[in-house]
């Protein structure tokens, strides 16, 4: 395969990745893909366990409001009907998300929507925040004292390890407050899972294409300079230019996964623990994101951990440090001939499905 010649090489076979490779293998274009995991996929990856799809690296569930999105991501598999309504656990209390009705009826055992807005209104004037300087305030002017010690603040201090009066205020401008009794954590139109998993999805769209798997891109490109015409790089873009104005930074996640010989953990595909007391922000029930049905269940405990070379970056941090870095290492990309950038780490920027799908479908109609 190596000594074959290519058009493009692709570096991850992530989502973004396993489109643009789909879009230019349709148009006869030959690619090669190469993966430094075992698996293809990256982080969307799901793997069977006792018949149940485990999201391997997180909980993913596709939501667009774009239509031409939604019809395309279906071409490759068959979706459900899921709809995501997670749970918050605090201390003994239990809560719906987002913050809605329900979630005001049990924090303060209140019916109407002009109760909770009088409440969260008093909270707000007695706090009088004018120009949030922080996480912390900007959450409190936003939803008030009770929401945020409960279901806001240990939360985010776990998940960023850092407190919330040290967190800047842009990481949390917007905490949408519904005042209907609706679970629905998204707004967009389409929402669901792939039947069968996402894996099956990745198969179908580099199906035209090589693909090299457990293969470390800089120690590949060593033996096969000039393999391909043009390169797509979704990996670290600080590490394709041997970190040269130093590492930009990231939150990362430690997975810690039990299969349980029990139908039922939790009730819900998805439960947050708010409170500090427990060292994981959240737990993942796989079997429900399929309205699973077999005798036991999957969990997954997601632990937030600081980043440091070496362990896999899931979440940019993009402060004023790490966008002026991003700054540096987008210019040097834009002066590198025939290699482009995209997806999480190779844009520096979280993105949901439908804007991956999005991002790398307007690159693969803008290169030949």
């Amino acid at each position: 395969m190596a000594k074959k010649k290519y058009d493009y090489l692709i570096v991850g076979s992530g989502l973004y990745g396993a489109t643009f490779a789909y879009e230019k293998s349709r148009i006869g274009k030959k690619c090669l893909v190469i993966e430094k995991r075992a698996h293809i996929g990256g982080n969307v990856y799901t793997e069977e366990i006792e018949g149940i799809n485990v999201h391997k690296y997180g909980a993913h569930i596709f939501h667009t409001s774009n239509k031409e999105v939604w019809e395309y991501i279906n071409q490759f598999a068959a979706f459900n009907n899921f709809v995501n309504t997670p749970m918050a656990v605090y201390k003994d209390e239990i809560y719906n998300l987002p913050f809605n009705m329900n979630t005001f009826s049990k924090m303060w055992n209140i019916k109407t929507p002009n109760e909770a807005k009088k409440i969260i209104d008093n909270q707000k004037k007695e706090l009088n925040i004018s120009e949030p300087q922080n996480l912390e305030e900007q959450a409190l002017k936003l939803v008030g004292t009770d929401i945020y010690k409960k279901l806001i603040k240990e939360y985010t201090e776990k998940q960023w390890g850092r407190d919330c009066k040290d967190l800047p205020a842009f990481i949390i401008r917007r905490l949408p407050l519904r005042f209907t009794y609706d679970n629905n954590y998204f707004n967009d139109t389409y929402q669901g899972i792939p039947i069968g998993g996402y894996t099956k999805i990745i198969e179908n769209m580099l199906k035209n294409s090589d693909v090299l798997l457990n293969t470390d891109y800089f120690d590949f490109i060593k033996d096969n300079e000039g393999i391909a015409d043009k390169i797509l790089f979704t990996g670290p873009i600080d590490a394709f230019f041997n970190y040269k104005f130093g590492p930009l930074e990231y939150r990362s996640v430690r997975f810690e996964n039990k299969l349980l010989e029990k139908e039922n953990f939790q009730g819900n595909a998805v439960v947050n623990y708010t409170s500090k007391d427990v060292p994981y922000t959240r737990i993942i029930e796989h079997k429900h994101f399929e309205f699973g049905t077999q005798d036991k269940t999957y969990i997954s405990y997601e632990y937030p951990c600081e980043w440091k070379l070496g362990i896999e970056p899931y979440y940019p941090i993009n402060d004023e440090k790490n966008n002026a870095l991003l700054s540096k290492y987008t210019e040097l990309a834009k002066n590198t001939k025939n290699v482009f950038f995209g997806g999480r780490l190779g844009l520096y920027k979280y993105l949901d499905m439908d804007k991956v799908l999005e991002s790398a479908l307007n690159l693969s109609k803008s290169v030949d």
